[in-house]
């Protein structure tokens, strides 16, 4: 399938490695301009020049924090320098900070709010003007499957993940008038370094195999198992693709059924 991005740009934030990589590669394999863009500068070289080798083609990359202000203003001038206009925007970044919530300050909640949600939130707002100058500029958020079935301990993940949905109603509305889409995909448990970093910690508190406890955390996924990266790349780059014009202020889960809720 033809999904008409070839020679568009694409910027993807949280490129290094998991799925934003994927999705860079997937992006660059239907013919896309792909830069990159994370905090650490080490991984994101290595990751450039193993997307340039696997599919031959130059990927150019930016180290920048977006939990830091600055870092956004100096990624989008460094930008403005590549790119005349950006048809795709694609922010790959977030996590979640396991505890109860009795545990959690105020300098938690704020810190993961930044992570989750600030920091993206910067990323468009200073890349707007670039999509603007896009015929039909795309915006796709990485979400989590826990805004729409809350895990235990993970609250403030929960709550900001959460926002993102709404973040994604109210831009996909408000930035139709510059025919920008704007959605989202809500991955569920993904086999990326997060996950794989948590069952190598809960093995050998147990004294078993980390893969006992991928396998364990599966049983609760309709499919048994947990996603591959790929995955859910491959519905990120669906979703920045003009196969899916109609498609706009939407969180689309790609979770093996895990969330299983109406709504």
């Amino acid at each position: 399938m033809d999904l008409g991005i070839n020679g568009e740009t694409a910027l993807v934030v949280g490129a290094s490695e998991g799925i934003g990589f994927e999705t860079a590669r997937g992006l660059l394999e239907e013919g896309a301009e792909v830069l990159i863009c994370s905090r650490n500068a080490g991984k994101l070289k290595l990751a450039a020049d193993a997307l340039e080798q696997a599919c031959g083609r130059k990927v150019r990359w930016f180290a920048a924090d977006i939990t830091r202000a600055e870092d956004v203003v100096r990624l989008g001038a460094w930008l403005a320098q590549q790119a005349a206009a950006l048809d795709i925007l694609v922010t790959a970044v977030g996590g979640s900070q396991r505890a109860a919530f009795e545990e959690l300050d105020d300098a938690a909640w704020s810190a993961n709010y930044e992570f989750n949600v600030l920091g993206t939130v910067r990323v468009i707002r200073e890349t707007l003007p670039l999509l603007k100058a896009s015929s039909a500029g795309r915006i796709v958020i990485l979400g989590a499957a826990g805004a729409r079935m809350p895990y235990e301990h993970q609250v403030v993940s929960n709550v900001h993940k959460a926002g993102l949905i709404a973040l994604v109603k109210t831009l996909g509305a408000e930035f139709q008038k510059y025919n920008i889409r704007v959605n989202s995909v809500s991955p569920g448990r993904t086999l990326t370094s997060l996950w794989t970093k948590r069952a190598d910690k809960l093995a050998g508190e147990r004294g078993i195999a980390p893969q006992e406890i991928i396998d364990e955390f599966s049983q609760e996924i309709p499919m048994k198992r947990m996603g591959r990266p790929e995955e859910i790349a491959a519905m990120v780059v669906f979703l920045a693709s003009h196969k899916a014009s109609y498609v706009t202020c939407q969180s689309i889960l790609v979770d093996g059924g895990i969330a299983r809720g109406l709504l």
